[in-house]
Order: structure tokens, then C-alpha cells, then sequence
């Protein structure tokens, strides 16, 4: 039994599955500690001495913490939070930097069974209000600020700006990170100065005990509510327990990442999203890996800056997104040659779908042809990896997922649900429950069953379409509102963005659809191009014919626009919704607070077709 070889137990469970659609409860009857899990039971070991978090901030700052001092850390916050008068069941809201301290928040909020939500640092002030009325987090925890490009992100005033309008919050925790002036928040009238007590970080932690006894909690209880980015309606809060979300990610860990005590294993996701949730704390800790913190951007203060940190630090494991790897990719390999990257023995690939020429250039360029690579699909809902080839034991295939993980039962459906023939596309399914499943929406079950549980009765909907070839390999071609309907078609967004992508002067692409009264929908690609490749009509000819060699006429897009950069998240995500209101002339609306960088948007609208 993996729930028993991977976790330890406080008290076993006495039932695995109790299952009344769409509602499961996994592990019945068992009580443990997540954050035990992922730091007490290393202690004694040799693991105990062993780095658990190795980190390095953009300006160059590096901090190494073993599991024996992560585990004071994390009993110190644990203490000081309890004496805030936080209880169990309690919520926490933490918008903090790439650091440390955030992992030390999020597992001190498991030790004493607080609820967390992580805000990730690129939100608004608007986004912070929402998402911390939403679940009504008693405490907030921030910094002054963080470091990206170079200059200073301003978490602290985006939470003064927000906490006039949340009445939940009590207490305010503050680390010092940046120590530069932070200016003081505009009196709102009518609010009591004294509503919210403001607490400094380290001094907390200087007066807290160094130890803690995690108490045993249910299998069910919650363990983080993590809300969706990028819409335009009321936040969408995913909410994951304890037993069962703590199992997907250490057993997906252990399986997919091949970890070993040697390894030095670096996601380079941000802990305010899932896969930093999943893969960046959890998972890892859980099996007792030493994990790489970044705080900054990829190109700072240059391109090479991931290689650089790989080869300093002799990561063996890179796991990252495709916008990534292409934007890597249009720079040249000269910033990769600079780097001795011979430590590295396995990549991996996750947010996307990852075509099949930057899947090329990751193994011969980052994994000199010898590293395999894992290319993951799953989501904030799924909680752990769904569809992954294991390294060493699946034949991979670029751009595919591969197979399902154990226990995942997937499937592509036609709009009745009934599977479809292999080479025929549909919409994903998941057939039966898995462990690290959403629970619910927090505050909102009935959203939870319409938006998962309803388009194809029984099953839970995933919103993504696939195909599965003659192998039954499955190959994700995007959301199911990705995919355009062109003069009756049906066509992915993914499979026009790879057919560009094939080219040789095409570094990104991302296709969008817009209003068309004879097609329905008229197909628009905005492509950057690689040094070397100038913009020209005969070129936008010429990608429009590539498609078409490559998907068929139908797929040729009707209007190709260079671009020397799209919208994208900080996580490195194309914003499509933007680029859908850009393609049809409209204004830019909804929620861009996730942007990297806010002046894309901007040259993008000033540019004709």
C-alpha cells in the first residue's frame, strides 16, 4: 500500500475510498501531520544534516537551510502563530517573495492545522481584497518587498492598499526583505487604527520556542485553498486536504522525478501557484530532497541566468514551463554554452503543451542529448502529475504526455461522453477519483459541481482536449475554449502554435480566434521571430503556406502579426484571453495583474495588422 510506504501515520486509516460523486474522502478514519511528513520524520536520519532548501535571491544573496534547521524554523512559526490566537481550521493568507520564510509559513500553517492561501506576489492590491474576503483569513503574512528585474516588487503597499477592505484580517506579519522605505498607508475613513495589530516578522520569530509538537489531524482536513488566477468573476477557490493531496505529490515525486538523496532538484515555479504548491514544497520535501529556491527572473541580469545557477549549484533535476524553453530558445544557444550543465540528468516540462521543436532543443541543448525528459500534464484541480512518462521506463515520444501515472484513469470523449476512436480528438476526462483531487470550491459547491462534474456525466471534466495515437499515448492540444472554430472546424490552438513553431525563423507563437461573419471565427497568430529573421509581407505568406503544409488549409491563419513578445504570466503562461480582446480590436478588460511585463500589452495595441 503506497499511502503506507510513503506517509507516516499518526493513526491508520481504516477505509481507503468512500465515494458518493463528486464528492470523495480518502484514507477514512486515518489522522497525520502534513508538515511532520515533510520535516520531523528526516530528523534522526541522515537526512537530518542534509540541505532541504538550498536559495538564491536575484541580487546574488545564498542561503542554505539543512532539515534539522528548516524544522526550527518552521516549529518557531508555528509557535508564534498560535500565539496570534490562530486555531485550527484558521486561514492564513501569505503573499510573500520567492523566499525561504514562504515555505516556513506554509508548513508552520500545516503544523498547527491553519488553512493557507498563497496569493501569489504579482497580484494586485484588488486581487489580495478578493481572495482574502473570499476565505476570511484572519492573519496575513507579507514582506516589505522582493526583488525582480532588478528593482523592487511592493508587496507591502499592495497590502496596505487592500486591508482597509478586509475586514477579517487581525493581524498583519511583515519580514524584512528589500529594508527599503515603504511609505505610509492613507488614513481610510472610519477605520479604526487599531483593527489590525501589525507584527514584525523576525521578531516573532525571536521570541518564539524553537520547538513544537505537531499535533495529528483527519486525513480529510483541509490543507490550502489555492484560487485561480486571471479571471474576471469571483475567485474560484480550489480547495485541497490533507492525506490524500500530500500522497499524489510525494508518490508523483518519487516516481516521475526519480529522486535520490544526491539529487539537487530545481522547479523554477513560484510557490503562489500550483505546481510550486505540488513540486517546489511538498512533494520534494516529503521524499527528503534537497530543494533550489530562485527569487527573480530568468534574465537577470542576463539570459544565462538559469544555466548559470545550475551550474553553480550542480542541479540534476530542471523542471519548468515551455514558454520557457522557447523563450530561451530565441536567445541563442551561445547563453547556454557558457555554462557547464553536465550535473543535470533529468528535465522536465509542466504548465502546457510542449511542441515538439522545444522539446528538441531542451534535450540536445540544456540535456546534451542524454537526460530524459518528463513532460507532465495535470492542474491546480488534479493537485499532483495525471499524464507523465517515468524516465527510464516509458518511450517518449516530443510532445506527448505519454501515459497516464498509476491509478489515473483517463479518457477522450466525444460531446455525449462516449470514448472516441484512437487519432480522434475530444475533450479529457478523468473516470474515476484519485487521491489528490480538488475537494471542493471553497464556499461554493455548487460551482464545484457544475463546472467539473456535469459536461460529461460521472466523470470529472478536465477542460482540456486530446487525442490518443495507435500507442494510446495521449497529446494535449489545449483548453477546450482554445480550440476555434473555423468554418465548421474545429482547430487547437496548440497544433497551430507548434506548426509555427516548426519553422525556422519562429521562436513563440500563440494563436487566437476572432469574430469572422462568414467563417465564425477567423484565425490570428502572433509570432516573434528569431535573431536573425526580419519582419516582411513575404514572410507572413510564408508561415501562412508552413501551417498549411503542416495541419492542412483550413488551419492557415487569416491574419499573421510579429510581435517581439506576448502577455504572459509571471509563471510564463500566454495570456490568449488578452490576445483574443487585442485580435478583435477591443479593449484590453478583466484581470492583468499575473503580467510580466504590462508594456507587451501596450506595443501590441499600438501595432497594425
Amino acid at each position: 500500500m503506497q499511502a503506507k510506504r510513503f506517509l507516516h501515520w499518526r493513526k491508520t486509516f481504516t477505509r481507503v475510498l468512500d465515494w458518493k460523486l463528486p464528492h470523495a474522502r480518502w484514507f477514512t478514519g486515518g489522522r497525520l501531520n502534513v508538515a511532520e511528513n515533510c520535516l520531523d520524520r528526516h530528523l534522526g536520519t541522515p537526512r537530518e544534516h542534509k540541505a532541504a532548501l538550498i536559495f538564491e535571491s536575484e541580487p546574488g544573496e545564498v542561503r542554505t537551510l539543512t532539515y534539522r534547521q528548516l524544522h526550527t524554523e518552521v516549529c518557531r512559526c508555528a509557535n508564534a502563530l498560535t500565539g496570534l490566537g490562530l486555531r485550527k481550521g484558521d486561514r492564513v493568507a501569505l503573499y510573500l517573495p520567492m523566499v525561504p520564510e514562504a515555505v516556513v509559513a506554509m508548513l508552520a500553517c500545516a503544523r498547527i492545522g491553519a488553512v493557507h492561501t498563497v496569493i501569489f506576489g504579482g497580484f494586485s492590491a484588488e486581487a489580495i481584497k478578493d481572495r482574502v474576503n473570499d476565505c476570511q483569513a484572519r492573519v496575513l503574512i507579507t514582506a516589505d518587498g522582493g526583488f525582480r528585474r532588478g528593482k523592487v516588487v511592493e508587496l507591502r503597499t499592495n497590502v496596505d492598499r487592500a486591508l482597509p477592505q478586509c475586514p477579517s484580517v487581525e493581524h498583519l506579519v511583515v519580514l524584512r526583505r528589500t529594508g527599503h522605505a515603504v511609505p505610509a498607508p492613507a488614513a481610510s475613513p472610519g477605520e479604526p487604527e487599531s483593527r489590525v495589530r501589525v507584527h514584525d516578522w523576525h521578531q516573532l520569530m525571536a521570541l518564539a520556542a524553537p520547538s513544537h509538537k505537531a499535533a495529528a489531524f483527519d486525513s480529510e482536513h483541509p490543507l490550502f485553498i489555492l484560487y485561480t488566477s486571471g479571471s474576471t468573476g469571483k475567485p474560484k477557490g480550489v480547495l485541497h486536504s490533507s492525506a490524500g493531496y500530500l500522497l499524489g505529490t510525494a508518490i508523483t515525486a518519487h516516481y516521475v522525478f526519480d529522486l535520490k538523496d544526491t539529487d539537487v532538484y530545481w522547479c523554477t515555479a513560484d510557490i503562489g501557484w500550483i505546481t510550486g504548491h505540488s513540486y517546489v514544497v511538498y512533494g520534494p520535501l516529503c521524499n527528503g530532497a534537497t530543494v533550489l529556491l530562485y527569487e527573480g527572473a530568468p534574465n537577470q541580469p542576463d539570459w544565462d541566468r538559469f544555466w548559470s545557477i545550475i551550474e553553480r549549484h550542480h542541479v540534476t533535476i530542471f523542471y519548468t514551463a515551455p514558454t520557457a524553453i522557447r523563450a530561451f530558445m530565441r536567445q541563442g544557444d551561445h547563453f547556454v554554452k557558457r555554462h557547464d550543465l553536465s550535473s543535470l540528468r533529468l528535465l522536465g516540462s509542466v504548465g502546457e503543451p510542449i511542441n515538439p521543436e522545444a522539446w528538441m532543443w531542451y534535450h540536445t541543448i540544456i540535456g546534451g542529448k542524454r537526460c530524459p525528459i518528463v513532460d507532465t500534464w495535470w492542474q491546480t484541480e488534479t493537485g499532483s502529475i495525471m499524464i507523465t512518462p517515468l524516465p527510464g521506463i516509458t518511450a517518449t515520444k516530443p510532445g506527448s504526455g505519454t501515459l497516464p501515472f498509476f491509478g489515473v484513469v483517463a479518457e477522450v470523449v466525444d460531446e455525449n461522453g462516449v470514448a472516441v476512436p484512437r487519432g480522434q480528438g475530444g475533450k479529457l476526462v478523468i473516470r474515476r477519483p484519485w487521491p489528490s483531487m480538488l475537494r471542493t470550491l471553497w464556499g461554493d459547491d455548487d460551482r464545484f459541481r457544475r463546472q467539473y462534474w456535469t459536461e460529461v456525466a460521472g466523470s470529472y471534466f478536465t477542460g482540456d482536449g486530446a487525442r490518443q495515437d495507435k500507442d494510446g499515448y495521449f497529446w494535449i492540444v489545449g483548453r477546450i475554449d482554445d480550440v476555434l472554430n473555423v468554418s465548421g472546424h474545429r482547430i487547437g490552438t496548440a497544433e497551430i502554435e507548434s506548426a509555427l513553431v516548426s519553422h525556422p525563423a519562429v521562436a513563440e507563437a500563440a494563436a487566437v480566434g476572432k469574430p469572422d461573419d462568414i467563417k465564425g471565427q477567423a484565425l490570428v497568430v502572433f509570432v516573434t521571430l528569431k535573431a536573425g529573421f526580419e519582419p516582411s509581407d513575404a514572410l507572413k505568406e510564408e508561415l501562412r503556406n508552413h501551417v498549411g503544409r503542416e495541419i492542412g488549409s483550413l488551419a492557415k491563419p487569416d491574419v499573421v502579426r510579429f510581435a517581439a513578445g506576448v502577455p504572459k504570466t509571471r509563471s510564463g503562461k500566454i495570456m490568449r484571453r488578452i490576445l483574443k480582446e487585442i485580435a478583435g480590436g477591443g479593449e484590453v478588460k478583466g484581470d492583468t495583474t499575473t503580467l510580466e511585463d504590462f508594456s507587451v500589452v501596450a506595443t501590441l495595441q499600438q501595432q497594425e495588422e
